[in-house]
C-alpha cells in the first residue's frame, strides 16, 4: 500500500505548461497520490483552467508570488501527508514513476529525499540539465550532476541505472519525507528560486539523513519554464 502521498505542482502564470503536462500527471499519479497545484498568485487563467478541466485537483491559492522556496513552504503547511512530491509544472511523468521511490523511502527510514532519473522532454534519450542522474557538490562548493558536464548533456545509455546515494536531489522532481522537511523548517525563503533544493538537502544530510537517486522512476523535464538557465539570476 502506498502511504499518504501528495504531488504538489507550483504554478505561476503557467497555464500553457499545465495544459501540456497535467494530462500525464493525472494519468499516472491519481491512483497513488493526491494531486495539488499551489498557485503563486497567477494573473492568467491557470486556476480557472484547472477547476474546469481537472476538478479532482486541489488548488492552493497563495496571496502573492512567494517564489519557489516560499511558495512551497506556504503550500506544504496546508497539507497533511507522509510524503511530498515536489514537481515542476513543465515535467511529463511516466507510468509507475511514484511507486518505486515511495516504496524505497518506506523501507529506508534514514532517507529524507529522493529524485528519479531526469531526462529531457525535448530529446528523451538525453539527460536534462536540472538534475540528470543525481546531484553532487565539489570541494569548492560547485554543484554538478551526473548526466551533464556544464552545458553538455549525456545520452542515457543505462550508465546511471544504479541506485545511488547523492548529495542533492533536483527540485524539478523531489520526493521528500514530510517529517524531515518540517524538521529542518523547509526551504530557506531567501533563495526565492534556484539552489534552494541543494541547501535543503545539505541541511538534511547534516541531520544524518540520506538523499537518494532512484533510476527505476523516470520523468521528462522541459526546463527553463520559469527562468532560463542562461539568465544571470
Amino acid at each position: 500500500m502506498i502511504p499518504k502521498t501528495a504531488v504538489v505542482i507550483l504554478n505561476w502564470n503557467g497555464v500553457s505548461h499545465l495544459k501540456e503536462f497535467l494530462p500525464s500527471v493525472v494519468k499516472y499519479s491519481a491512483e497513488f497520490a493526491d494531486i495539488n497545484v499551489a498557485d503563486n498568485c497567477s494573473t492568467d487563467n491557470s486556476l480557472a483552467y484547472i477547476r474546469e478541466t481537472y476538478p479532482e485537483i486541489k488548488c492552493l491559492e497563495l496571496e502573492k508570488n512567494y517564489g519557489f522556496a516560499g511558495g512551497y513552504n506556504q503550500a506544504l503547511q496546508q497539507l497533511d501527508y507522509e510524503y511530498y512530491v515536489l514537481l515542476n509544472s513543465d515535467v511529463e511523468v511516466s507510468e509507475n514513476w511514484i511507486s518505486p521511490v515511495i516504496e524505497f523511502m518506506k523501507n529506508h527510514k534514514d532517507v529524507a529525499a529522493c529524485q528519479p532519473k531526469l531526462l529531457s522532454y525535448v530529446n528523451k534519450s538525453f539527460f536534462e540539465y536540472a538534475g540528470g542522474a543525481g546531484g553532487f557538490i565539489d570541494k569548492f562548493g560547485y554543484p554538478f550532476c551526473r548526466g551533464r558536464m556544464f552545458t553538455t548533456l549525456e545520452k542515457d545509455e543505462g550508465q546511471y541505472d544504479d541506485l545511488k546515494e547523492i548529495f542533492w536531489a533536483t527540485g524539478a522532481c523531489m520526493f521528500v519525507r514530510a517529517s524531515c522537511f518540517k524538521e529542518v523548517n523547509g526551504f530557506d525563503n531567501d533563495f526565492f528560486a534556484h539552489m534552494e533544493e541543494i541547501d535543503l538537502c545539505w541541511r538534511l544530510k547534516n541531520r544524518g539523513y540520506k538523499i537518494m537517486y532512484i533510476p527505476t522512476s523516470t520523468v521528462y523535464h522541459l526546463g527553463g519554464g520559469t527562468l532560463p538557465k542562461t539568465s544571470p539570476k
